[in-house]
């Protein structure tokens, strides 16, 4: 695991808004466009779901997404 791409909130008791599960930190896979590469987000064991947080949607994510467009 590249610790570089850990997301996890500093604090809290996280449970999934689908199914209600707790969520825990697991590596999840993104992609897009023909590009991909795996995190550690808050996930849900049950469902599957997973908590991007917005600081990583607006920033690490959007910047992601312009560099392989530009490509």
């Amino acid at each position: 695991m590249n610790d570089s791409l850990v997301y996890l909130p500093e604090s809290g008791d996280w449970v999934c808004a689908a199914c209600g599960g707790a969520l825990v930190p697991a590596p999840v896979a993104v992609n897009y466009l023909e590009g991909g590469f795996t995190i550690t987000l808050m996930t849900c064991p049950k469902c599957g779901m997973s908590l991007l947080p917005e600081y990583v949607a607006m920033g690490k994510m959007l910047e992601v997404e312009q560099l392989l467009e530009d490509k």
